[in-house]
């Protein structure tokens, strides 16, 4: 198996030498305990998956931190809530930068643990699936833009060129088996899963609760705490609209992105490349990507979500506005691969309206060549990091 380096490296290298503590969350599966261990290979790593170290650490908190006079990597940390308190006199006495290294797959219990015991002495870092750049610099992209949607870019399908569909249908199991029932009282598991797949067909979408309990017959309220778990859980994002209305009644209601678009493609029974080239989600899938690539720049920089998304009353819409010091980037996304002239209309639109609140403006699209438009500049796929510094300024 030979493991693609992430770009996350380094910056988990420089914060652990300014904080006692680090965090590193994301979905399962997303490479936290693989980077972690590459990073600070000196540390001994443990479990809290495992019952007998869960129970050490619930049990003898001190004995257990004990154990580990120079810190170690405590992965799955979020399944010994009551450590944190502990951590946090260890920290204090201590005193030593980078000492214990943090890893979880849910925030709900990993936040409060933070922000209740750990505040000011920990740094976080959310790790997603792979980045194209991280494929492309270890010469493992996808030859065409729906073979990448269908992929996704979990490590496990790269590093083990593994089957997408048979590694997302066991993960989709796991998901439900080990994470749901930790979170939620779950008595139909296959209503759940009906309604995992009901978001995957609403991805790239606005996100209309009482549609989507309807269509799966559960309450709203029960639809809310649902759309909960997927974000804690990192398997949905859910992207804001902007504040500004710039003389139009707002869109109030957030859109809807999985965080993976093969994982998204493989809930909508998507079997093979052919069948996503003709799929009507093809052009939500591909948003969602370009999405989750936006958010991976922050990220892997240790910086929160700056992306928001315009729509008006009248059906105006610009996919993303990233949020830069006084100035509003207007980003479209076109899954097409031929640049249409209709493809700038709404960005001509947002930017008369925004006036000298607008930034540069750029459109990401399927095709293969860049170009430079009075509107907007133009970028393929295969580039879209060409982006990443505007969205990580």
């Amino acid at each position: 198996m030979n493991l693609i380096p992430r770009t996350a490296e380094k910056i988990l290298i420089a914060l652990s030498k300014s904080y006692p503590a680090l965090i590193v969350t994301g979905p399962r599966q997303s490479g936290k305990t693989t980077i972690t261990q590459i990073v600070f290979p000196n540390k001994p790593y443990v479990s809290l998956e495992e019952l007998d170290m869960r129970d050490f650490a619930t049990n003898d908190p001190r004995g257990f931190l004990n154990q580990y006079p120079d810190g170690a990597i405590l992965d799955e940390v979020h399944r010994c809530p009551d450590l944190f308190s502990y951590l946090q006199s260890r920290l204090d006495e201590d005193k030593r930068m980078g000492l214990f290294i943090l890893a979880g797959s849910q925030q709900f219990g990993l936040i409060s643990g933070i922000s209740q015991s750990l505040a000011e002495r920990v740094a976080k870092i959310s790790l997603l699936p792979f980045s194209l750049r991280e494929l492309q610099e270890a010469k493992k992209t996808p030859e065409t833009i729906e073979a990448l949607l269908f992929k996704g870019l979990y490590p496990p399908i790269h590093d083990r060129a593994l089957a997408p569909h048979v590694w997302y249908n066991n993960y989709i199991g796991t998901y439900l088996e080990r994470d749901v029932r930790q979170l939620i009282n779950v008595r139909d598991l296959s209503t759940f899963q009906n309604f995992v797949r009901m978001c995957a067909a609403r991805t790239g979408q606005l996100l209309n609760l009482s549609s989507l309990a309807s269509d799966c017959g559960i309450t709203h309220n029960t639809a809310k705490a649902w759309i909960s778990v997927l974000e804690a859980s990192y398997i949905v994002h859910l992207l804001p609209p902007h504040h500004r209305n710039f003389n139009k009644r707002l869109i109030k209601s957030p859109k809807l992105y999985f965080h993976d678009s093969g994982l998204a493609a493989r809930l909508l029974n998507i079997q093979t490349t052919d069948q996503l080239m003709t799929h009507p989600a093809r052009g939500q899938l591909f948003e969602t990507w370009v999405v989750s690539e936006f958010l991976k720049y922050r990220f892997n920089n240790a910086l929160s979500s700056n992306l928001y998304f315009w729509r008006d009353s009248s059906g105006h819409e610009v996919d993303i506005l990233i949020e830069q010091a006084d100035k509003l980037l207007p980003i479209e996304i076109k899954s097409g691969q031929t640049v249409a002239s209709d493809f700038f209309d709404s960005l001509k639109k947002f930017q008369k309206l925004a006036g000298d609140s607008v930034g540069p403006a750029a459109l990401v699209y399927g095709g293969a060549q860049g170009q430079q438009r009075e509107t907007a500049k133009v970028v393929p796929w295969k580039r879209i990091h060409d982006l990443s510094s505007i969205v990580t300024s």
